[in-house]
């Protein structure tokens, strides 16, 4: 197999993995919450965040250093090689989970919710959702 066949293949098993590892914490956190689980929701959420973070990226508002930083971890998520390597069970794909809310974190701390919410591509539940899983009030 090509090198540049398998740096594909690892980038879309990567990211599929954070996708699954995305959807089992938003799962989670809507049983402890009480609620019904809409797997529809749920499944777009990370296709959102990805756009969300293009947007972010591109967004002239936001301030460089934020912007650098998403870049950072667009490239990081995209890349085959992670700090937590994703062979190890449930630790190594939830690095990855874990580092995506700590960017969004920084972006709503640095460019502003109103950033967040303006370039939000998904539902308002989806946005409620994610906001509460960086733990944004």
């Amino acid at each position: 197999m090509p090198g540049w066949a398998l740096i594909v293949l690892s980038v879309v098993g990567g990211l599929v993995v954070v996708w699954l590892v995305l959807l089992l914490i938003l799962w989670l956190q809507q049983r402890r919450a009480g609620r019904n689980v809409d797997w529809r929701q749920i499944m777009r959420l990370v296709a959102d965040v990805v756009v969300l973070l293009k947007r972010l990226v591109a967004d002239p508002e936001v301030p460089r250093g934020t912007r650098w930083w998403l870049g950072g971890l667009l490239v990081y998520l995209l890349l085959p090689i992670d700090l937590v390597p994703d062979f190890l069970p449930v630790l190594g794909y939830a690095d990855d989970a874990i580092i995506v809310a700590i960017a969004l974190r920084y972006a709503i701390r640095t460019a502003g919710r109103s950033a967040i919410e303006r370039h939000w591509p998904g539902t308002p539940e989806g946005l409620a959702s994610l906001l509460s899983l960086v733990g944004a009030r």
